[in-house]
């Protein structure tokens, strides 16, 4: 071998990582594997959501099901108790029904109106902040202090005046009428963080260029919104939408308990907190007491998600 043969260096070939090497590197996923208050309230979140789901498989009874209900087996305390009914792992309420039934399906329905009343308030928020923060002008400063105002006065008294105004304006007695009233009335009170949000996002993307190469090609401003500006201040609003979650869930429960939201047929965890409350001083615990501790244990979860995001996402914090 010659000098110069010798002076050669050797290549290297690096092999790409797998897929699943890729994924467990993301800044996510390491952030999420490495937080065990973040991988419990997941675990919580995703069990109550399975057991809301899969309600009509795994409940013991229907509580929506007259044929299934009896007067004579109301007022039953859980099962451990003396006086206990192995048909009744949880107890009963008032009317017959199965506590345990009654949570698993008021949790479909509070999450339910929860993630409806969320994404109409993300939809309404983010339309309204685009379209401010890109326009500008008369229309920003309209919708802007519109949600100014707005933001004087608490989410449950905007629900109040919204629930109030349509079920002046029509009939909103029935329960499917009662439910959509319920998620109009939640979206409309909180599309102001986004609204907000968006908007500043868009004010700074709005002058990038690749907003600026979208103009001169002639784009419209609802292709430049919606297909460019819109996938770049999405971040925020995925964490806001994950915390505001928690708040609808919490919400619903308070309408609920003040007798505006679903009617007592409707097994909500409001409307069964709603109801235990009325025997809770007459000894009977169990009414109010787990679906009180299912909704608790809902939201905090739902929160410590929101939280673990926010500061995932946050370039600051990595």
């Amino acid at each position: 071998m010659t000098g110069v043969d010798a002076e050669v260096p050797r290549l290297s070939i690096t092999r790409r990582p797998s897929r699943v090497a890729a994924f467990f590197d993301h800044d996510l996923v390491y952030s999420f594997l490495h937080s065990r208050v973040t991988i419990v309230a997941a675990l919580v979140t995703l069990a109550i959501v399975l057991a809301a789901v899969l309600a009509p498989w795994i409940a013991p009874h229907d509580p929506f099901d007259l044929r299934q209900l009896s007067l004579l087996d109301s007022h039953l305390p859980p099962a451990w108790a003396p006086d206990g009914d192995r048909r009744f792992l949880l107890g009963t309420d008032d009317q017959g029904r199965d506590v345990l039934s009654a949570i698993l399906y008021g949790s479909r329905i509070s999450l339910t109106v929860g993630l409806l009343s969320v994404a109409l308030a993300a939809a309404v928020g983010i339309a309204l902040g685009l379209v401010a923060g890109y326009v500008r002008g008369a229309l920003d400063s309209i919708i802007m202090r519109a949600a100014d105002v707005q933001l004087t006065f608490p989410a449950i008294l905007i629900a109040l005046l919204i629930d109030g105004t349509i079920r002046a304006l029509g009939d909103a007695r029935n329960e499917q009428t009662a439910f959509w009233v319920l998620v109009l009335s939640i979206g409309l009170s909180s599309w102001v963080q986004y609204a907000r949000t968006v908007r500043g996002s868009t004010l700074v993307e709005k002058n990038k260029d690749y907003v600026l190469a979208a103009q001169l090609i002639g784009l419209d401003r609802t292709s430049i919104l919606f297909r460019h500006v819109l996938p770049n201040v999405m971040g925020p609003v995925l964490v806001i939408a994950t915390i505001n979650l928690g708040l609808a869930i919490i919400l619903e429960a308070t309408l609920s308990f003040l007798g505006v939201g679903l009617p007592p047929t409707e097994p909500s965890l409001g409307t069964l907190i709603s109801i235990g409350n009325k025997f809770l001083f007459a000894g009977e615990w169990w009414i109010a007491i787990f679906p009180g501790v299912t909704l608790a244990g809902l939201v905090l979860a739902v929160n410590l998600l929101g939280d673990w995001m926010r500061d995932a996402l946050n370039p600051k914090l990595r």
